[in-house]
Parts: structure tokens; sequence; C-alpha cells
């Protein structure tokens, strides 16, 4: 095959068609885009390829690029219906009614029976303010096909942006029809992108019971699963996708993910290579080989995967990121290059600009230009937060409540409640504070196994609040608890963390996110030992802002938000050491990296674990590694991130503002100039 994933022998013009549509369809609108172009390079005048070309753009919401498609046709064929449709798709998208309504009345003319465009005319006409005209249009396209002028109307919604609009249309539909698989889709679509993931598992559920053929249904299942960490039914759906249609990459590549999260890193590759086999540049299997080969350790192989996957899609911004990501890489001044013009392309979607400025941010940091690091920083970052959904406020009424519970007397009540099993370490803190690090070194024991930043505490939290009635929530729904329920949190953590373990008598359970929840933890499992990694809150706070996660972390990317969350995290580890006394473990990252042998030794006695040598050694320890800081930890102990925050002093004054009251409480040589 050829990098079209067409045969050799067979690239006539409707192969390249066929081949480019269905990828369309199935959602894999890279590939659809890919092969377009490439069909367009040898077919140049060819109507049908250039207007899917145009609709392909449409659809990845690129409308100005997508209109010059639709005008290269109507060139060569004036009145090409489906070119005048998608032009005037296109100037519709561009908020443009009355220009898009010129070249909608003129498709619809020449296509009186098809229900899509008088659609499309009447959402034109209704913006441009000719209402009857527009109930007209609508009217005769709900009677030539009405669920699918209904499925349509919600879809175009949902294009603009209009979710709860989508949703009402959508609503409104399944009352009548409420089986129809695609219209439930939809509607799961929406809550997902909300991150609703209940609510669309149910919906999606429904889709493919009422469609057991749906393929799409199954692969966007597969992915919600995957949400909510349920990776044996992830992996039956996803199967179910590819049983139904194994030639559909995308099925693949879903599947590749579930086994990923489920530390299946050799299915996962597999998973990846089959879908690149059916599609030899796909950019999702590309990207996701290469996180898992980073995982593992095989930083070389996950470095061609992402430059291949950058070659075959220049704007693909995840893959550039990826690559920054890895810590120890560099760019080419040709990459550099392409990442600056991407990010000032007028038409590209803010998330693939958010990776393209996190990378030259870190490439720029790594040439000590922090002025221009900064800035791309700073541009990313306000991207980021636009899509982020975070109340700082929510975030200290929670910690009120937590202080309020978790009294010395509520605690002494309940002493000796819960699984006394000693095997769970918990790592807790802010990120970019050294718990990687902690974890690598504790995990090089032979009696401990590093695992990774597990849900199962953040579920047991939920698992309290389904099982009030009457509303009242965590932390106080644990007040009338008995020892038998806490009994059974304990197990259910134990039970469910047992997939991550070989048999080891200790596991580490590393997510940074659990500090709120170490009195739950206490009541759960008494004998559990936490570890706080700290850090000088200044470079934990500033290491943090440039880092663009996955997911979560939604206050890190505004400096009041971060400083502010930096202060109730302060606020919640001070209340669990004067409640547990002796619970917690403070690790400094700075005393860590000056007397590593020191520090160790204080951590094993901590854990009640005898002395090993390859604690020391702990960048030798083979195992995978799922955190930002992966090949950080696989060299040894480096003291050039102490104080970077001072590289970046002038900019962060904001940053300072938040956190002087704790920074005023540091060594005059630690403190920025403005509180010296």
């Amino acid at each position: 095959m050829t990098d079209t994933g067409l045969k050799t022998s067979d690239q006539s013009v409707r192969a390249f068609y066929e081949t480019a549509l269905r990828a369309k369809q199935a959602g894999e609108l890279d590939d659809a885009e890919r092969v377009c172009r490439r069909g367009q390079v040898i077919y140049p005048r060819d109507p049908n390829l250039l207007c899917l070309l145009g609709e392909i753009l449409l659809a990845r919401r690129q409308p100005q690029e997508a209109q010059s498609w639709f005008s290269r046709t109507l060139k060569n064929f004036p009145d090409y219906p489906r070119a005048l449709e998608g032009k005037g798709r296109a100037l519709l998208a561009e908020r443009k009614p009355r220009r898009a309504a010129r070249y909608l009345r003129q498709a619809a003319e020449a296509l009186p029976d098809r229900y899509s465009t008088h659609l499309a005319l009447g959402r034109a006409l209704a913006m441009s303010g000719e209402g009857a005209e527009a109930e007209r249009a609508i009217q005769r396209a709900i009677e030539l096909n009405p669920d699918k002028a209904v499925i349509s109307q919600a879809s175009e919604a949902m294009s603009a942006g209009q979710a709860g609009e989508a949703e009402k249309i959508l609503r409104e539909h399944l009352a009548a029809k409420p089986d129809d698989p695609v219209a439930l889709r939809l509607l799961a679509t929406i809550a997902m992108d909300a991150n609703r993931w209940r609510p669309s598992l149910r919906l999606l559920r429904r889709a493919v019971e009422s469609g057991p053929d749906f393929t799409l249904g199954w692969i966007d299942l597969t992915t919600v699963l995957m949400k909510l960490d349920r990776y044996a039914e992830a992996l039956e759906a996803a199967d179910t996708a590819i049983g139904l249609d194994p030639s559909l990459p995308h099925a693949w590549v879903a599947k590749g993910g579930v086994l990923s999260k489920a530390q299946r890193h050799d299915e996962a590759l597999e998973a990846y290579q089959k879908a690149l086999e059916l599609s030899p540049v796909h950019g999702g299997a590309l990207a996701g080989m290469g996180h898992v080969l980073k995982t593992v350790g095989r930083q070389e192989e996950s470095v061609a995967a992402y430059r291949k996957c950058i070659e075959a899609h220049p704007a693909y911004g995840e893959a550039y990121w990826s690559l920054a990501n890895l810590k120890t890489f560099e760019f080419t001044a040709e990459e550099v290059g392409v990442m600056e013009r991407m990010v000032g392309e007028p038409h590209l979607g803010d998330e693939p600009k958010v990776n393209f400025h996190y990378a030259l941010g870190k490439q720029y940091d790594g040439q000590e230009q922090f002025e221009r690091a900064f800035e791309h920083y700073r541009a990313g970052a306000e991207l980021r937060r636009a899509q982020e959904t975070y109340d700082p406020v929510h975030t200290q009424h929670l910690h009120d409540r937590i202080i309020e519970t978790f009294t010395p007397e509520f605690l002494a009540a309940r002493a000796g409640w819960g699984d006394p099993s000693p095997d769970p370490i918990l790592i807790v803190g802010l990120p970019r504070s050294g718990s990687t690090l902690i974890e690598q070194i504790i995990a090089s024991h032979s009696q401990v196994e590093g695992t990774m930043e597990l849900p199962d505490l953040s579920r047991a939290v939920r698992d309290i609040n389904r099982s009030r009635k009457d509303g009242v929530q965590y932390p106080e729904a644990l007040e009338p608890l008995p020892e038998g329920a806490l009994l059974e949190l304990g197990r259910n953590y134990m039970e469910s963390t047992r997939r991550y373990r070989t048999g080891l008598p200790y596991f580490i359970d590393k997510m940074p996110n659990n500090f709120p929840m170490i009195g739950l933890l206490h009541l759960m499992l008494p004998n559990a030992r936490v570890i706080n990694a700290r850090r000088h809150p200044l470079d934990s706070c500033l290491g943090t802002w440039k880092q663009l996660f996955f997911n979560g972390q939604s206050f890190s990317y505004d400096f009041f938000e971060l400083g502010q969350y930096y202060l109730q995290y302060q606020r919640i580890m001070d209340h669990w050491h004067r409640v547990l006394p002796g619970k917690v473990l403070d690790v400094r990252y700075e005393d860590l990296v000056r007397d590593q042998e020191a520090q160790t030794r204080r951590i094993l006695d901590y854990l009640g674990l005898p002395w090993e040598d390859g604690c020391l050694r702990f960048w030798e320890t083979e195992r995978a590694i799922n955190t930002a800081s992966s090949e950080q930890v696989r060299q040894p102990i480096y003291t050039k991130a102490l104080n970077y925050w001072r590289n970046y002093e002038p900019q962060i004054g904001e940053l300072i503002a938040v956190l002087a009251p704790l920074l005023r409480e540091l060594p005059a040589e630690d403190r920025p100039a403005s509180l010296a």
C-alpha cells in the first residue's frame, strides 16, 4: 500500500473518492483529507473529489479553506449543485448568511428534493432576518425527510457551538422516536463535550441496543467506558466495533487507547500497528503509539512515531506537544518554523493552537529564551483556560467543609475502623513537585509495586455520594456511616486496585490530587502510608502552569487561580498534620536532589522498608511511567531545576502576589526580590 492507503494499481479517481468518503463517514477526518489531497494532485479538476475535500474541511471547522475548494469547482463547473451548496455552507459557517443564501437558493432550485440543501437555506435565511421564507425552507426539508432533517438541524447547531439548541432539537425528536440511534449518539456527544460521562454512557447504551450494528456508537461507547475506568467493558465495546468493521482504523485506535490505559502496553502497540496497516499515517494511531513507547521507555521509537505523525499531519498539534513533553527533546529549526506558522494560522482550531504554543514555550525555555517562552506559555494557557471550568470558591468551600468534618474528635471516635491492610503507599501533592521522582525511588525497592495515578480513592467518594438518598454529600455524608461501611470502602479500594498489581507486598498510588482525601483514606485504610511531595511554591506553581495536561488540573492555567489553589493545598495539608500527626511524611524536592541518600533513607524508614542500594539507582529501574516526568526520572538526579522560577521572576508578579503569605515565611535567599 502507498501512503494514501490505496493499492498502487487502483488509484482511479473513484478509488480515491470512495476511500476518502468512507474515512469521512467513519469520523477519520485526518485520513479523509489526506486521501482527498493526494487524489486532487492527480485529478485536479474532478468536481466530486474537490467538493468532498471542501466538505471535509467544513467538518474540521476550516470554512475559509473549504470555500476556496468549492470556488475552484465552480470556476470549472459554474452550476454544479454540490459546489453551490458547499460554498453556501462555508459562507454560513463564516457568519455571512446573506451571501450564503444566494448560493443556497441556486442549489435548492437545482436540487428541489434534497432536504439538507433546503435546511441549510432555511438557516441562512433565518440568520438574515428572512423569517417567513426561512420557515418555508425548513418546512420543505422536514417534509422531504423528517428524521434526517432533524438530525441535520442538530448537527449544524452543534457545529455552530449552539449545544443548548442542538440538545433541545434532539430531545424533541427523541420524545417521538426514542430509539433513534443516531439521535441518541448525537445527544451523548453533547454530554461528552461537557464531560458528563454517566449521562453519555446511558445514551450510548441505548443507541447500541437500538442499533446493534451501529459501529460509531460502539466506538464512542468505548471512549466513555475508558473515561470511567471500566476497561474490561471498554475493551468489549472496542472488539464489537472491530467485529462489525475490522477495516476501520478508528476502531483499532480506540482499542489501543483502552489497552494503553489498562497498562497492557504490548497489546496496545499491536492494536495501533493494526490501525497503521489499514491507514499507514493515521494521526491517532501514530500519536497513540508514541505515547505508549514513551511510557515504556522506548524513547527513540517514540520520537520516530511522533515525527512520522507530524510529517503526515503538520497541523496535528498534539504530536508536537508530545515531543516537547519528553522534556529531553529539541525541535529542528524547520519544525519550530512550522509551529510558529501554525499559531498564526487564523483558521486553526484552539486545541491544536494550545499544543503548538506549549511546544514552542518548551522549546524556547530549553534555549533560555525565557521572555519568548513565557509569551507562548501565556497564549496557550489563555486559550486552554477558556475551555476549562474551574471555580476557586468551590474549592475553598469544599476544604472548609472537610476541615469542619475531620476534627480530632471525629477521627478519635472512628480509630481502628476500616481495612487494616498496610499495602497502599500514597504519594500526594501538587503537579511538578517531584512526586514522580519519589515514586521511582520507592518503586525501585524489591517489595514495592509502582503502578500509576489511580482513580480509586476518588471513586470511593462517588460511591459515598451515590449511597445517600437525601442529597447529603461528602464529607458530611461520612458522619452517619457505621464501622462496617468504612471497612467495605477499604476492601473495595484494595480489590479495585488489585488489577494494577503483580503480587508484591506494597504498591504506590501516585495521584497528586488525592491530598484533600487523606482523612477519608485514614478511615478506610488506617495503616496506609502517605508521602506529601513538596517544592518551593513558585517552582511548583510555575512548573504546573508550564505543563499542558491531557485533562484535569483546570486550576493550572491562570496565575491567580493557581496561586489560590496552592494556598488551599497548603491549608488542607496543615490540617492533616494537626489532626493526624505522623500520618503524612513531607518530602521536599530541594532536600531530595541535594542529598538523595539521606532523604531516601528517611523515606524507607517511614515506610518500614529495609535499605536497598537499588533505590539510589532509580533510573535503572525498568517500568512504565505515565506522567510528564517520565524521561526525567530515567536519568540520575540533577539540580538545574532548583529555583527555576527566578528565570521568570519579571513575568510572574501576579503569582508572587497571591503566594506572598507563604513566600514571606521562606529564608531570604528563597524569596523574590519584591518580598526581600
